[in-house]
């Protein structure tokens, strides 16, 4: 049995260690915000917060995340970035298809956790990892920007 702390409650499952963690949120836990992109930790589709981090939970074993705090996309908005993010995102219509963004949030919220005026090529190097099939990386900039200037 493995103890968790998912979005501010503590949950066990019972699951090999070496279970990644994507499964456990999705499948385990019905915390379906989470996707299932690669497999292989290159989309960042799966992206969560371990203790703030962003994570890729397709390839990040359970085990990785006992003792530490998981933030999942549907929590994100309980902490003043997270609001901040997902209003610019509605304000300027990043999302096509959507099935990428839950992923492109995390690594956005994380980001303006760490750095209140990001520079375009700080925005460019921390959401390297997330990819997004529809190509709205100009409205994914524009939104990180709009979030930090609300959070100014």
């Amino acid at each position: 049995m493995i103890t968790l702390n998912i979005n501010g409650n503590t949950t066990r499952v019972d699951v090999a260690g070496d279970t990644p963690l994507l499964w456990v949120l999705r499948d385990r836990l019905h915390l379906t915000g989470t996707k299932y992109g690669c497999g292989m930790g290159l989309c960042g589709a799966c992206t969560a917060h371990l203790d703030g981090h962003p994570v890729r939970s397709c390839s990040t074993p359970v085990s990785a995340a006992v003792g530490k705090k998981i933030v999942t996309i549907e929590a994100v908005d309980q902490a003043r970035v997270g609001q901040a993010v997902q209003a610019a995102w509605q304000k300027l219509d990043v999302v096509q298809c959507g099935y990428c963004q839950s992923g492109q949030i995390m690594s956005a919220v994380a980001l303006l956790e760490s750095n209140r005026k990001p520079t375009d090529a700080d925005i460019d190097s921390a959401m390297a990892g997330n990819i997004c099939r529809c190509a709205t990386y100009v409205r994914i900039r524009a939104a990180i920007h709009e979030a930090a200037q609300a959070l100014a």
